[in-house]
């Protein structure tokens, strides 16, 4: 273990924010690669079983699970600095860009954008091999794996998602064996059920009590804006573009935010790396500043941690009840059907549209395999790949 285990986990997860690309789904596979294959944090099935506990909390999913992966690994000054260093670079930009009012030119950077998704292609494919591998390995769970994919196919929103982790729950008695294999690895958690009901309060006191302060002060702007992005973080599942209705209704409905300037955020949000719930940040700063943009990035997030650390110091007795560690298994598989149909629509038609697209993400894939490069100097690379790649495509 390094000498200081907090700026290992802030700088390790400001690599993953700088280069993480294609939403919550393709950010867990990024994860498994950094902190499961490289670094040997987690193994495959307690980071497994982390994604499945995130998976049913509401909040921004793959956030929700670096907060745990930092608690774990260097306690609550870790779980801080997860959160700041993968929610920081995108933060950055998107208050940047709201501040400034105006948006950032992506033709400009239409070369680095390309790369860095045909590297999302080539990290995603390899997690769903590992993960298939892992979590699917008898013929039962890789057809619960199918049917939760095609639930996705045919349902391409975020109830479809909802709705495969669901069913994966409610067919595990009848998909996954009774004596599957233990669980996985222990999280360290640094604290007691004390502060595990303290932030449960928490989280109900504000998202109870913000609406009437918000009723009792209908002009003050700071705590509409804490209110509608606290309910928002609150009451999403799924997160990523999941939230962009609530947001909408909350921010563009009242007047807060221009309908053209919500939509042309939102669209520089997509080439961002790091949480979309970012876009927290910029609706604050289009609406009030910097300082307001700050507000509403730290609203938008806490719910999901709140929930996060009520949840972690009773998750441990939980998985190990052999009902319970059937009914993971239901949802790993399901996670992995979720991971196939993500994989499938929209990072393979975002990242694949050329021949040269194709041969960059297979040379990619194989790097990743082969285990002698870190996955974030491959997705640099490519970055600089699809550079060359633009310019030779006459772009």
């Amino acid at each position: 273990m390094p000498r200081n285990p907090v700026l290992d986990v802030f700088l390790t997860f400001l690599r993953l924010g700088a280069t993480s690309f294609g939403g919550p789904v393709a950010h867990l596979a990024f994860f498994r690669e950094v902190f499961v294959r490289e670094r040997r944090w987690l193994d495959e099935r307690g980071y497994a079983e982390l994604v499945a506990l995130c998976q049913f909390l509401p909040g921004p999913s793959s956030s929700q699970v670096g907060v745990a992966i930092g608690l774990h690994r260097a306690g609550l000054r870790g779980a801080i600095a997860a959160w700041v260093a993968f929610t920081l670079p995108s933060a950055v930009i998107m208050i940047g860009v709201g501040v400034s009012l105006g948006y950032i030119d992506l033709v400009t950077w239409g070369g680095v954008l390309k790369g860095l998704k045909i590297a999302a292609v080539a990290v995603v494919a390899h997690a769903l091999w590992g993960m298939a591998r892992a979590l699917c390995p008898d013929s039962s769970r890789l057809a619960l794996a199918a049917l939760s994919a095609l639930v996705v196919f045919l349902a391409p929103t975020a109830l479809g998602q909802i709705a495969a982790i669901m069913l994966g729950a409610l067919l595990a008695p009848l998909f996954v064996p009774a004596l599957s294999a233990g669980s996985g690895e222990s999280l360290r958690v640094p604290y007691g059920q004390r502060t595990s009901l303290m932030a449960a309060g928490m989280f109900v006191l504000l998202l109870t009590g913000l609406p009437l302060a918000v009723m009792l002060a209908p002009d003050g702007l700071w705590l509409t804006m804490l209110d509608a992005n606290y309910r928002s973080g609150a009451l999403v599942f799924g997160g990523g573009h999941v939230v962009l209705p609530l947001l909408q209704a909350e921010m563009v409905g009242p007047g807060l935010v221009e309908q053209d300037r919500f939509l042309a955020g939102y669209g520089v949000a997509q080439a961002m790396p790091g949480p979309l719930f970012s876009f927290g940040g910029f609706l604050g700063a289009s609406a009030g500043g910097a300082g307001m943009g700050l507000l509403a990035l730290l609203a938008i997030f806490l719910p999901g941690t709140l929930l996060v650390v009520a949840v972690l110091p009773f998750w441990d007795r939980l998985r190990m009840l052999r009902g319970v560690r059937r009914v993971l298994g239901g949802v790993n598989a399901a996670v992995v059907g979720l991971l196939a149909a993500a994989l499938a629509n929209p990072i393979l038609p975002a990242g694949i549209q050329s021949i040269g697209d194709g041969v960059m993400a297979l040379l990619a894939l194989v790097v990743i395999a082969s285990r002698r490069v870190p996955v974030w100097l491959i997705v640099i690379a490519c970055g600089f790949g699809g550079l060359a790649l633009h310019g030779l495509e006459g772009g």
